[in-house]
């Protein structure tokens, strides 16, 4: 039989095609779980995927529960492929679809882990993590711009994030804009007392 002659067979084939066409979209999720499988830092790239909270949480717990005591680096949860590591008391997942090549997700993963790794001086554990908050987030976007992978080389993150963190620090611009609000709510409230 030919495509002419049996057009279900030929529009069955045809979209397995386009399912299987490259995509620069290749990351779905990065998220971050602590000991217990609470979240920590979680970035969703497909909207359709999981549009809520509750239903991200829920991948999250399922996903945690069928890694966390395996000695794997790949996973197959709800028909996404899974890459993960862990480190002290950190748990990090890179997700995609179920036809992404786990050495794509895999480099990811590494890039992010080695990344961290220099930001937060080796010390890859929950509290400095929490500590260090705004360098993780721009790390992950560094690496991962709306599900396309921008990065893979961690000396490459870190040269950009430095970049940036001297070009315009988060902790002195932080500092900066609640000692300007400070000052003018005082002066304010100092005004209408007198």
């Amino acid at each position: 039989m030919t495509a002419q002659t049996c057009p279900r067979q030929h529009q069955r084939t045809t979209m397995e095609i386009a399912s299987l066409e490259p995509s620069l979209y290749t990351v779905k999720a990065v998220f971050i779980l602590d000991n217990d499988g609470n979240r920590l830092l979680s970035k969703y790239y497909d909207k359709e995927l999981y549009p809520s909270m509750k239903e991200q949480k829920n991948f999250e717990k399922n996903v945690f529960n069928k890694t966390h005591k395996a000695d794997n680096e790949i996973a197959f949860v709800e028909g996404m492929t899974i890459v993960y590591k862990c480190s002290i008391d950190l748990f990090f997942y890179v997700v995609g679809s179920s036809q992404e090549n786990e050495l794509m997700l895999m480099a990811v993963l590494n890039c992010l882990f080695e990344s961290l790794g220099q930001i937060l001086r080796k010390n890859v554990e929950r509290r400095c993590l929490l500590d260090n908050m705004d360098g993780v987030f721009l790390v992950v976007d560094e690496i991962i711009d709306g599900g396309v992978i921008l990065e893979s080389d961690p000396q490459q993150v870190i040269q950009k994030v430095n970049y940036r963190a001297d070009e315009n620090p988060l902790s002195e611009q932080s500092v900066a804009q609640v000692r300007s609000y400070t000052r003018t709510h005082t002066h304010k409230a100092m005004s209408l007392h007198v």
